[in-house]
């Protein structure tokens, strides 16, 4: 049987409920563990809910990784990590959360399926997904758009980003 291929991820990471560093952290030990080779991890952001407002603000992060997981195992796993978090899937979508975990590129890979779509199907619209990814990934270019993740960033509305607020470095990922 040939050799499962390795290519690299981009994943989103947020969290509104709890500890919220604490579950990002934890997501990140999780994907490490369930077979993600973590090359990077952005700083922390602190940004305003995105759908439903009436709740908490978000930690979002980005993550560059190396697997060899197909994309629908890749998502199978963020959705255990989410699970073992204690997310509510049954909740509204756009609620309040321990921990979300969005695949938003694969390398060289694109699904359009009803509950997968890689690239993400509003990663361009996003700057709570932007802003961190480009700090890890700026150079990713967009497979459907054919623009880089930073060109993405920097078309969003300026209030928007700024919203976007750097809270802690890379080290946060650390503990």
């Amino acid at each position: 049987m040939p050799a499962a291929r390795t290519r690299r991820v981009c994943l989103a990471l947020g969290s509104n409920l709890g500890d919220r560093e604490a579950h990002l952290r934890a997501a990140v030990e999780a994907l490490r563990a369930g077979g993600v080779v973590v090359e990077a991890v952005s700083s922390l952001y602190e940004t305003p809910p995105w759908g439903v407002v009436e709740q908490p603000a978000f930690l979002n992060a980005a993550l560059v990784g190396v697997t060899s997981w197909p994309a629908r195992e890749l998502l199978a796993l963020a959705k255990r990590i989410e699970a073992i978090a204690g997310r509510d899937f049954d909740a509204p979508r756009w609620t309040a959360r321990p921990i979300d975990v969005d695949i938003a590129l694969i390398e060289g890979e694109t699904v359009s399926e009803p509950d997968l779509g890689v690239p993400h199907e509003l990663l361009a619209e996003r700057s709570f997904v932007l802003v961190p990814l480009a700090e890890v990934a700026g150079d990713w270019i967009h497979p459907r758009l054919g623009v880089s993740v930073t060109t993405l960033r920097d078309a969003r509305p300026a209030e928007e980003r700024a919203e976007v607020r750097r809270v802690r470095g890379p080290e946060w990922a650390l503990g």
